[in-house]
C-alpha cells in the first residue's frame, strides 16, 4: 500500500484525515465503529486499479481526524457535511459513496442531505430505512427492558470508554471476532442482565481469524490508543437528536441508485429478536439495483471477504456506466 497518499481536508472548524489512492472519478469510502480508513485498504487497490480515485477517510472521532467533545458534533447532520465536504475537495463531479456499518447512514444522509455531492451509493452492512417516527433508541429501549443491549450501554456517560480502554487490543480483538462470521452464533450479543458489560460474555479467541493479521490488529490498536473510544461512542449517543432533526424526512426514499451488501451471519439481521433487519429493505429505494448477501461472512463483509464483495461492488459501479471502468475486461 506504499502507493497511498494522505491529505487533511477542512469542514469548517474539522480538519479530517483522508487516505487516498488512485486516479479517476471519485470513490469515498466510509468506515463504521470501531474501524479506520484501513478498513477499505481491499476496495482502495481493487478500485484503484479499475481507473479510480479511491478516497478512505477517518471519520472525525477517530484515527488522524479530529475528535470533538459534544455529543452534537456526532449527528448524522455533521459526519454527512464532512463526507461532502471531501467530495467537494477532492473532486468537481458527484462522487459514488460506500459505507460499512456507521458508515452505511453516514453515506445515506449524505446523499440526502447533499444530493449534488452524490452519485451513487452501495451501504455495507446496514440497509436504508426511511425516517419513521420513533426513535432507534426509543425502540431498542422497548425491545430490551431489562436486558442488556451495548447501544443502550453506550448512552452512559464514560463508563463504556473506560471498559474498552482498559486493554485496547484486548478489547478490539474481542469485538472483530466475536461480529465475525468465524464466532459462534450470539458471540456478540450473548444474553446478559441491563447492569452487564459490554465486553462480558463476548470471545477472546486464541488467535485472530485468518482475515486480520496481528499487524493489522497493532494497526487499529495504535490509532484507539492515541484517540480513545470517546468520540466513536458519541455517534451511538447522538441518536436521539438524529431523531428529533429527521422529522421532515420521515419516509424519504434513497433516490440515486443504489447497492446493499450484507454478510450472512452479519449481527445486524438479528438485532431485533425475531425479525430479519435485511428483509424486505427494497422499499426504502427508488434505485436498489443490487441486494446481495455474501455467504458465511459476518459484521465484516468487506475484510472478511474482499474479493467476493469487490466482485459485487464493481458490478455495481460497471451498471452506472461510470468513466474510468466500462472499457476496463
Amino acid at each position: 500500500m506504499t502507493d497511498i497518499e494522505f491529505c487533511t481536508i477542512k469542514n469548517g472548524e474539522t480538519n479530517l484525515r483522508v487516505a487516498v489512492q488512485g486516479s479517476g472519478p471519485l470513490i469515498l469510502c466510509v468506515h463504521g465503529w470501531p474501524e479506520l480508513w484501513y478498513s477499505w485498504r481491499h476496495q482502495m487497490s481493487h478500485f484503484a486499479n479499475l481507473g479510480y480515485t479511491v478516497a478512505s477517510m477517518d471519520v472525525r472521532g477517530y484515527g488522524g481526524s479530529d475528535k470533538p467533545e459534544p455529543i452534537e458534533a456526532y449527528t448524522l447532520a455533521e459526519l454527512a457535511g464532512d463526507a461532502a465536504a471531501v467530495v467537494h475537495t477532492l473532486s468537481d463531479k458527484p462522487a459514488i459513496l460506500f459505507g460499512h456499518d456507521w458508515g452505511a447512514p453516514i453515506v445515506y444522509a449524505t446523499a440526502l442531505l447533499h444530493p449534488e455531492r452524490v452519485s451513487a451509493v452501495a451501504g455495507l452492512s446496514v440497509p436504508f430505512r426511511p425516517a419513521g417516527d420513533m426513535s432507534m433508541l426509543d425502540v431498542l429501549r422497548q425491545v430490551y427492558a431489562e436486558r442488556f443491549f451495548y447501544m443502550l450501554y453506550f448512552q452512559q456517560q464514560d463508563l463504556p470508554e473506560a471498559e474498552l480502554e482498559t486493554d485496547i487490543q484486548t478489547s478490539l480483538r474481542t469485538i472483530y471476532y466475536s461480529a465475525s462470521g468465524e464466532a459462534p452464533p450470539g458471540s456478540f450479543m450473548p444474553e446478559k442482565p441491563d447492569d452487564a458489560k459490554f465486553l462480558d460474555g463476548m470471545i477472546n479467541p486464541d488467535a485472530l481469524p485468518e482475515w486480520m493479521s496481528d499487524s493489522d490488529l497493532q494497526i487499529y490498536a495504535e490509532a484507539f490508543a492515541a484517540g480513545g473510544f470517546r468520540g466513536p461512542i458519541n455517534r451511538y449517543r447522538a441518536q436521539d437528536l438524529d431523531f428529533e432533526a429527521s422529522k421532515d424526512a420521515v419516509g424519504m426514499l434513497l433516490s440515486q441508485p443504489s447497492c446493499f451488501i450484507g454478510g450472512e451471519r452479519d449481527l445486524v439481521r438479528e438485532m431485533i429478536p425475531g425479525i430479519d433487519l435485511y428483509a424486505d429493505i427494497e422499499t426504502g429505494y427508488r434505485d436498489l439495483r443490487i441486494n446481495e448477501l455474501v455467504a458465511g461472512a459476518g459484521h465484516w463483509v468487506q475484510q472478511e471477504a474482499p474479493q467476493k464483495t469487490n466482485a459485487i461492488l464493481e458490478r455495481f459501479v460497471r451498471s452506472l456506466g461510470e468513466p474510468g471502468i466500462e472499457d476496463v475486461q
